[in-house]
């Protein structure tokens, strides 16, 4: 059943299908777009997002129209909803987590074309060119695969507007209110506009509906384990927070050949698809009348080699670095934390050994890496299936924030036509 304190997304809008949407290349485009006018700290109690018509400007230089064809919801769309994300812009479209199929193109772009499939991306990454040129002052470590932090058009992706104009590029038909983007992607409109930079080309065989996934949760976590920490064979590994994220922390360490992964969460219901994904011991925090660090310290004879933070909260990333081994225990934060929070530990923990990282992405390099990956997926390397709990059509998006608030799903994605099969949109 539905809770009863969100009701629907109420459409007086007639929902048109995207083969009944006719536009050519480098005209506006008219679809359905779910929008936040403004924040809502409660978002699981009332309509989260509303259903409006949108107005999609063409590509202008170096930008991409995408339609999206399947988005899910993430976590961090539910944090900047809620006002607490300090590059959080109003009104906006939301939605980052998507795979779409190119529409149409502008000037100069040559990487991808209409037709193409392809996975947005909001870590972006720029062109060999502008490495060879040192375009911007993370070049040389993006050159050295130190970073995967690209600064070519972070300025206008962190403020919700588009390079060429620094415009946006959605417009409301009610009452022409402009809309700003989100983490350069937008993803919860039919249709959207991004930079060349942040588009990911992929195979044609690709399911949508699944690897969509690949643009946020999954890749940050199994990047987390295989690129920020290296996790080797034999090693230790506790998790906290077993959410998308978490969970894909657990499955790439079982993959990397960790020996002992201890999933640690205040929800024991996450415990079974915890182990299912390869956890070998479940820690609910709740259960002792000590700090959690000192209680992994002493189950593991020392504390672990890595940790992996999934929760945001900035007391548990404390306890995560705590509960590493002395001498080389390594942390690492994936969370996102409140604006303005900080972190917080005494000196003798780090200079006693242990490190302390932080991760974005999961240290990919977009529009490289996420093609490789889809490619391992269509391998047989890894599952998605697993972490999609729910599908909806985009006229019930709003359903999928109470599930995941109210830690029913994990992810649920949402089908951009609201063409989603019968046998797929069941409610729990």
């Amino acid at each position: 059943m539905i809770c009863s304190a969100v009701k629907r997304v109420a459409c007086p809008l007639r929902i048109r299908s995207f083969a009944s949407i006719a536009s050519k290349p480098s005209e506006p485009i008219k679809c359905l777009a779910a929008v936040a006018r403004v924040p809502k700290k409660e978002y699981w109690h009332r309509d989260a997002l509303q259903l409006e018509e949108v107005i999609v400007a063409p590509p202008q230089a170096g930008e991409v129209r995408i339609k999206i064809t399947h988005t899910a919801l993430c976590h961090t769309d539910c944090f900047t909803l809620t006002g607490d994300d300090a590059e959080g812009k109003f009104p906006c479209v939301l939605g980052h987590e998507a795979a779409g199929i190119v529409e149409s193109v502008g000037e100069g772009v040559t990487s991808v074309q209409a037709g193409d499939h392809v996975i947005p991306c909001y870590q972006a990454e720029c062109f060999p060119e502008d490495r060879a040129n040192n375009l911007c002052i993370r070049c040389r470590g993006y050159c050295e695969r130190k970073t995967n932090l690209c600064g070519k058009i972070r300025a206008f992706t962190g403020g919700g507007i588009m390079r060429a104009d620094s415009g946006t590029r959605f417009k409301a038909v009610s009452d022409g209110a402009e809309f700003f983007h989100y983490m350069g992607i937008s993803a919860f409109s039919q249709y959207t506009v991004l930079h060349e930079e942040s588009v990911a080309k992929i195979r044609k065989d690709a399911p949508l509906e699944k690897v969509n996934l690949l643009g946020c949760g999954l890749a940050t976590g199994y990047g987390a384990v295989e690129n920020t920490a290296k996790v080797e064979p034999g090693s230790s590994v506790a998790v906290f927070g077993c959410g998308t994220v978490g969970l894909s922390c657990i499955d790439a360490a079982k993959r990397a050949g960790a020996k002992r992964i201890i999933a640690v969460d205040l929800d024991e219901k996450k415990f079974a698809l915890s182990r299912l994904f390869g956890a070998t011991d479940c820690v609910n925090p709740s259960e002792y009348n000590k700090p959690i660090q000192e209680v992994l310290v002493e189950l593991t004879g020392g504390g672990l080699d890595y940790t992996f933070e999934c929760t945001g909260n900035v007391n548990v990333m404390r306890s995560a670095l705590e509960a590493c081994h002395i001498g080389w225990g390594q942390s690492v934060v994936i969370g996102v934390a409140g604006a303005g929070q900080e972190i917080a530990t005494r000196p003798f923990q780090l200079v006693t050994g242990r490190v302390w990282k932080g991760t974005a992405f999961g240290g990919y390099q977009s529009r490289t890496d996420v093609p490789a990956l889809v490619d391992q997926y269509m391998n047989g390397d890894f599952q998605i299936d697993p972490y999609i709990t729910h599908n909806l059509n985009l006229t019930d998006i709003n359903e999928s924030f109470v599930f995941l608030h109210e830690g029913k799903s994990l992810r649920t994605v949402i089908w951009m036509d609201n063409d989603c099969p019968a046998s797929l949109n069941k409610m729990p």
